[in-house]
């Protein structure tokens, strides 16, 4: 049974995973970012620094009244590899239950701007969600937005450091927004639901 925060009073923790720093903002790898960025503007808050190495903002979404449900929204200021250890702190510190965070990241094997949502499963090679695995164990939810593979030869390394294309770009400001809808949807009605409506 999904625990869907409707009346519930702990809060959700939305972990969007990326790069910090000016030079990976554009990156692939750090979509979850700016899905982070658009959850955090949708609320009205600013990012503000927390002690757990870690940009927050807590709010709420959904329906107004005692229906919305509280998140902390948060950008892990580790890098990628890393992404554990903040978590980790921002767990504890909120005291949130480790079913009731959300990892938002990119995904190779899936194509671009699709969505899978789900919970657990394996971190198929992707080391933020390798770090967060090893210190907080599998059952936790993913919103895996897809960048797809690389082209020819390219190592994947390279490929998720490097800027979403020209072309990409054309239609990434509506796949965040997508992938920012698909987590309100994942808060407030359970997961079922928003996979039924979000799993292209």
């Amino acid at each position: 049974m999904t625990d869907t925060g409707v009346g519930a009073d702990g809060p959700w923790l939305i972990v969007g995973l990326g790069n910090p720093g000016s030079e990976y903002a554009g990156n692939r790898h750090n979509v979850g970012f700016m899905v982070a960025d658009l959850l955090a503007e949708r609320m009205g808050g600013r990012f503000k620094a927390h002690k757990a190495r870690a940009q927050v903002v807590e709010g709420r979404i959904g329906p107004m009244g005692p229906a919305s449900c509280r998140v902390v929204v948060a950008k892990p200021m580790s890098f990628m590899n890393l992404s554990g250890g903040p978590t980790t702190a921002l767990r504890d510190f909120y005291k949130v239950p480790t079913a009731r965070l959300i990892a938002v990241h990119d995904e190779l094997d899936i194509d671009y701007g699709a969505l899978r949502l789900k919970l657990g499963g394996g971190d198929n090679g992707h080391n933020g969600l390798k770090s967060i695995t090893k210190s907080l164990g599998a059952e936790y939810h993913r919103v895996r937005f897809g960048i797809g593979r690389p082209p020819g030869r390219m190592p994947v390394a390279d490929f998720v450091l490097k800027d979403f294309s020209s072309a990409e770009r054309k239609e990434l400001a509506y796949f965040v927004d997508r992938a920012a809808d698909a987590v309100e949807a994942l808060v407030v009605e359970g997961l079922e639901r928003a996979q039924g409506t979000y799993n292209s």
